[in-house]
């Protein structure tokens, strides 16, 4: 009887393995999934910040620039303008660049892009903001 102690230590470890392999190769793998899925993770936050970073900025030079050359002009019609284009000024100043876990980001992000697009209508221009693998464009 004591000789069949040891062969069914042996069996058990051969019966064992699999599940010993599959476990040491679920935990392999697990680490290995979760840096590779920060590390995308990350690239594709900058990826997508950068573009809104890159929208909101061309929204903020438009107005700034309008603001300038409406500025001289003093009647009703550019009044409106010019409060319109103070008016996304202000959003865009209020925009939490730093805060990545703001719950409004998309809401307010749609609300300047909305504002935009009213200011653009009102100066008769027509809005087309695009960002491409290949360039960055802003048409008017």
């Amino acid at each position: 009887m004591a000789a069949a102690a040891p062969s069914s230590d042996m069996f058990d470890e051969i019966v064992m393995a699999e599940e010993r392999f599959h476990g040491e190769g679920f935990q392999e793998g697990y680490a290995e999934g979760s840096h590779v899925g920060v590390v995308e993770g990350r690239r594709y936050g900058s990826l997508h910040g950068a573009k809104i970073g890159s929208e909101i900025g061309s929204y903020l030079g438009f107005a700034l620039t309008w603001q300038c050359l409406l500025q001289k002009c003093t009647d009703e019609k550019n009044s409106k303008k010019i409060r319109a284009l103070d008016s996304l000024i202000g959003m865009i100043q209020k925009f939490p660049y730093e805060d990545s876990t703001y719950d409004k980001l998309q809401e307010d992000l749609e609300k300047i892009r909305g504002k935009f697009k009213q200011v653009c209508s009102m100066l008769n221009i027509q809005s087309d903001f695009r960002i491409g693998t290949e360039r960055s464009s802003l048409t008017f």
